[in-house]
């Protein structure tokens, strides 16, 4: 049987392209997301091997549509890609409250619940957890965002020793400036773009294409001996931590 794997915010940007990807490999692939015409799109992108489930994964009682979707085959991968902020002027402490609460549900929640909800299905021994990340986990600068992601580093070290034994593994992947994503494309400014790839020792933005090149060495024969690790791919903006 075809192997399976289910990527989280997969409409756009890395988790397109990393679905894309897997498709290209072999694997059927699911992609989870919120919005149904991104999701179509990226569909017919991906090609036949592709499908689509519209879920808010910060629900728990929306995870059903996935384990629906994936029935009683094995995920070979799973890629939790699904995030993002929104900056907010409300300085209020409800509001400061409102921002970090909404920040650590799509960022983490939407992890820990696709997650806990495909552990039983995940392929033993052999499966592959990735978590997307960010580089402002390990340099701040983003207040709730960068908190929330620092959040998945600390759980992927469990989530590790967990499945260790069942030959699962499971690692972060930290992008640094990917500048082909919706996480910029509203409020990127030509000095923003200019200061960000200054910032790296490469002296240019990475592309969703890098990060899903990681994921394919993670969920590939090479990976397999990698787990509990945080993976950079920055440009060398922020050097090995």
């Amino acid at each position: 049987m075809t192997r399976l794997a289910v990527v989280s915010g997969g409409g756009t940007g890395i988790g397109r392209a990393t679905a894309g990807m897997l498709a290209g490999e072999g694997y059927d692939v699911i992609i989870v997301g919120r919005r149904p015409d991104v999701l179509a799109d990226a569909v017919t992108w991906i090609g036949p091997q592709a499908s689509a489930v519209t879920a808010d994964l910060t629900d728990p009682a929306r995870l059903g549509a996935v384990t629906e979707a994936v029935g009683d085959r094995a995920v070979d991968v799973l890629v939790n890609n699904a995030g993002g902020f929104t900056p907010s002027d409300d300085a209020t402490l409800p509001g400061v409250a409102a921002q970090w609460r909404a920040a650590y549900d799509v960022n983490v929640m939407t992890a820990v619940l696709l997650t806990e909800a495909l552990l039983p299905r995940m392929r033993r021994p052999g499966g592959r957890i990735v978590l997307i990340s960010s580089q402002a986990a390990q340099r701040g600068g983003a207040g709730p965002y960068a908190a929330a992601k620092a959040a998945l580093h600390g759980w992927v070290f469990d989530l590790a020793a967990r499945l260790g034994p069942d030959g699962v593994t499971a690692n972060v992947i930290a992008p640094g400036y990917v500048a082909d994503t919706e996480f910029f494309a509203d409020r990127m400014t030509a000095d923003g773009h200019t200061s960000r790839v200054a910032a790296t020792l490469v002296k240019q933005p990475g592309e969703s294409g890098d990060i899903a090149e990681a994921v394919r060495w993670l969920a590939g024969p090479g990976g397999g001996y990698v787990t509990g690790q945080i993976i950079n791919v920055n440009g060398g903006s922020v050097l090995g931590r």
